[in-house]
């Protein structure tokens, strides 16, 4: 499994080698040998595994968890494509407000590793795109909170030919400035802390 840092500092693409023959192919998304190497750690601890199946041109996101406690993701896609995109939303970070996106699709199969604190889209590039989602906390709904996909601060790169398919909540989210101001922005220093300790409240 290849590992390749993206532009949000803590945030990684990993590509697994893919065995395709006649009667189809086979992977393993999840090494923790290649976590070792990439991060000298491994992996969070998983607490909960999520799914999620989209139609084309929905955007999920920008979504993050209130820290503490935080929470840490590993995505990657089962089926059909995504275009999945990683925002710095840790104040303080020395990445804070940059952004950078990574296709999930069957081809390459390549997973996103999100640290804690960072913000997370995807756009669904095809009908009936599944991604599966590792969390190193459970969900819980009062913790989670949006910021605006169509931030024009942040330009993410929802491509042209999308029509943004969005949630109530994710139109109505702040912008990523707006959100700093309000103080719901996750600090890089309690993020750090999270995922150098592995600890979870």
């Amino acid at each position: 499994m290849k590992a390749r840092e993206l532009a949000v500092e803590g945030a990684f693409a990993f590509t697994p080698e893919v065995f395709h023959d006649d009667r189809g192919m086979f992977l393993s998304p999840h090494q923790e040998e290649a976590f070792t190497q990439a991060l000298g750690r491994p992996l969070f601890p998983v607490a909960q595994c999520s799914y999620s199946v989209s139609r084309r041109g929905v955007v999920r996101g920008v979504h993050y968890t209130a820290t503490p406690p935080g929470m840490a993701k590993y995505a990657y896609c089962t089926r059909g494509a995504a275009l999945d995109v990683v925002v710095d939303t840790r104040v303080g970070s020395p990445t804070f407000g940059t952004w950078d996106s990574v296709v999930l699709d069957t081809r390459e199969c390549q997973a996103v590793l999100l640290p804690t604190g960072v913000g997370h889209l995807f756009v669904a590039l095809e009908d009936d795109t599944a991604v599966s989602y590792l969390l190193s906390t459970a969900y819980a709904a009062e913790r989670e909170h949006a910021l605006s996909p169509l931030d024009p601060a942040l330009g993410l790169p929802i491509p042209d030919d999308i029509t943004p398919v969005l949630s109530e909540r994710d139109r109505a989210a702040p912008t990523l400035a707006e959100a700093e101001r309000a103080g719901l922005l996750p600090r890089y220093a309690d993020c750090r802390a999270l995922d150098l300790s592995g600890a979870r409240p």
